[in-house]
């Protein structure tokens, strides 16, 4: 895998939902607290259900619904609390104070659906883009540092980065 000034970015087709858990695992097993994970794209690309996949990758059991209205659900994983929180309805980034997700961060993982309504994301943070490719098959398009590398190698078509 190559990488350039210490990022990667890598391309998987996901034409089925067990090609998108099994990339959900693969970043479950990357995740430790401070970790972010940005998941980009229009509306019905996935995001939310590859959120829920590495939430389960990661142990979480009980029903995963959608935090659109809530912003922010949280779970326990089994070695640290994961903070899935979904940005479309925010209009304002000085709403997002109210949300404590560098409080979040510090405590745990934080998967975050629509982070252009932030102003910035910690470098560290993997991004996740994911176009819709066909009526069930998706494309997630992976940037991040070159750290990710060991945890998404194989089965993927690599970029510069």
């Amino acid at each position: 895998m190559t990488t350039k000034t210490g990022s990667f970015t890598a391309t998987f087709e996901l034409g089925s939902l067990e090609a998108t858990e099994a990339l959900a695992a693969r970043i479950a097993a990357g995740l430790a607290p401070g970790e972010a994970v940005a998941l980009e794209g229009d509306l019905g690309a996935g995001k939310t259900a590859l959120a829920r996949a590495i939430l389960r990758a990661l142990g979480v059991s009980e029903m995963v619904p959608s935090p659109t209205f809530t912003l922010v659900q949280e779970y326990e994983a089994a070695h640290f609390a994961v903070y899935h929180y979904d940005l479309y309805r925010i209009e304002d980034a000085s709403e997002l104070a109210e949300l404590a997700l560098e409080d979040a961060m510090a405590e745990g993982v934080a998967l975050i659906e629509w982070p252009d309504r932030m102003h910035s994301l910690p470098e560290s943070t993997l991004r996740i883009r994911l176009e819709i490719v066909g009526e069930s098959a998706r494309r997630a398009q992976l940037s991040g540092p070159s750290r990710w590398a060991k945890f998404l190698a194989g089965g993927m078509d690599v970029g510069s980065g």
